[in-house]
Parts: structure tokens; sequence; C-alpha cells
């Protein structure tokens, strides 16, 4: 007999009906007085991760909440990655009691703000402050071509009346979708290095875990523990099986084996992919035959993207 039993899901089923682990962000947005507001939030994940022009969040939020309004106004937004600190997180749940003005829930608060990079290199624009407790912040712009969202105004409070959108803007009566393009990724320079010098358990962020509100009385938030790593499994393919990927190729660019060995720890499904972009720098080199030497020029060119990537 099975141990599980079966839970009807019920509205905020992620909290109501789950034990369902969070990030818990500052959602930084422009106020009406021009001032940063900053709204915690939980319901943040990726959504668009490769393959698009750029990457995006999406986020969830009330329609009615400073952060909704804000957005539908002046798209901008700061998502700010608080740290595991007691005092952050009582102060990032008091923010949250709904109804509060920006005025009343920014008074006296501890969170610190300075300008972000989008703000630093675009002075005539205005920009929401970011968190300077945060270990990590991306700033972000909602994308309201996407789903026709440019129709959805601010200004009903007690509610929207439909046609709602599929999957972005105001997407219910009471709730909205925002998927957010990412401008800029910023990480305190700690965090900073350990992603492009190589993790180790020791570089990791002290990251909160939010359980969200359960009990009609508290907020639930999980402490921070050492990250503990497990290796990865290699499965080594064959040389035979990577020339048999290559030769299905409708190209006349050839590989050597030498070449061809250095492509066997390349999980199977991305192979394809992978030797088609060495056929597109041998055509962009003149190149119809592919040793070790062109391919390790190769390695060296995509090394260089990525460090490229990973310093704008």
């Amino acid at each position: 007999m099975s141990e599980f039993k079966n839970l009807t899901p019920k509205d905020n089923f992620y909290q109501t009906s789950l034990f369902f682990p969070m990030p818990v962000v500052m959602v930084g947005t422009i106020a009406d007085n021009g001032e940063t507001n900053l709204g915690p939030y939980s319901l943040l994940a990726p959504y668009y991760i490769a393959g698009k022009d750029y990457y995006a969040f999406i986020l969830e939020c009330r329609n009615s909440s400073n952060t909704a309004q804000n957005i539908l106004k002046r798209k901008k937004c700061s998502i700010n990655f608080i740290p595991d600190d007691k005092k952050l997180f009582k102060e990032a749940v008091r923010m949250g009691w709904p109804g509060d003005t920006t005025e009343e829930k920014m008074k006296g608060t501890i969170f610190n703000l300075e300008d972000g990079l989008m703000a630093q290199e675009n002075k005539d624009e205005k920009f929401p402050k970011i968190v300077s407790q945060a270990f990590q912040v991306v700033e972000c712009t909602w994308m309201d071509n996407l789903d026709n969202a440019s129709e959805d105004k601010a200004g009903f409070l007690t509610g929207y009346e439909p046609p709602y959108h599929d999957f972005n803007g105001i997407t219910s009566k009471f709730g909205a979708h925002f998927i957010l393009r990412i401008d800029k990724i910023m990480l305190k320079e700690k965090y900073y290095n350990t992603i492009v010098d190589g993790v180790t358990k020791n570089g990791f962020p002290r990251v909160p875990v939010d359980y969200g509100y359960r009990d009609s009385k508290n907020f639930w938030c999980s402490r921070f523990k050492k990250p503990v790593p497990e290796l990865l499994p290699m499965r080594e393919t064959s040389v035979s099986s990577v020339r048999y990927a290559a030769e299905r190729l409708q190209t006349d660019v050839k590989f050597t084996d030498d070449a061809l060995k250095m492509l066997v720890n390349v999980p199977r499904v991305f192979l394809p992919l992978v030797l088609k972009g060495c056929v597109a720098w041998a055509d962009e080199n003149n190149c119809k035959l592919i040793t070790e030497k062109e391919m390790k020029e190769i390695n060296d060119k995509r090394s260089k993207e990525k460090a490229e990537k990973k310093n704008k």
C-alpha cells in the first residue's frame, strides 16, 4: 500500500498544498514619487534560458501590488537576492504587508540602496536602485510586447476584469505575470570570482529558502548550509560513435581521429550541435580538415567567448 495520500490543490497551491522551496528576493521598482519601492517576492523563475535574443525571468505577483503597478507604468525593475540573514528576512516580511504605500514601507528600512549598472550607463534615464546587502542583483525590463500585454494599464486596484492574457501581463482578476528581460547581472566580487574562476563549496553565497505564508501566522525560511558536491557521471562516447555523427553532417569538412577524440566527453544529445559549430568555424577559416590543432583553436575561441560573456 502506498504511503502517499492525495491532497486536493487549493488556491496558492505552492504553499497551501505543497512544501515548495523558493528564492527570497526584493524587487525594486520606481514609485510615482520617483523613489525606489522594494517588495519581497519568491514566485520568480528563469523563463528564457537559451536560444533567444535575450534571457528572461518570469515574476508572478498580485496585480494591485505596488510592484505590479509600477512595472505596468515604467517597466523597469531590479531583482535583489538577499543573503541568509535573520534581520534582513524579518525586514522582507515586514515590507510584504499588502496595502502599505511606498512611503510607509520604505520609511526606516534597513535595506541600503545604491545605483545599479543601468543607471550608471544611462544617465538620462530613471532606473530602480539596487540593494547594497544583496549578494547578486539582476536588472530587468518588462517585455510588454509579448502576449499583447502592452494593452494593460495601471490603476485597477480592486481587481481587473477580463479578457486576460495567457502568460504575460494581467492574467486573472487579481494576478499578474511579468516576463522580465535580463539587462544586467551583478554579483559581489567573491561570488563573481567563484563563477568565473571555478566553483567551490566555500564560494557559494548564503542563500535562504522561503516556504511562504503557510499557517496564517508565520513566514517560514530555512537557514543556509554549505552545499554538498556530487561528481557527475562520466559517460565517454567512443570515437567511432562521434565519427558516425560527424559523417552525417551535410558538409565536405572532415575530422581526423585525434580531433574526434577531443569530443568523446560531449553528451550525445549535444554532439550534433558541437560538431556543427566546428564545421561553421572551418567554413569561416577555409579549412577542409579539422585535426587536433584546429580543434584546440576552436576550443580556445569558445573559452574566450565564454569569458567575454561573463565579463559583460
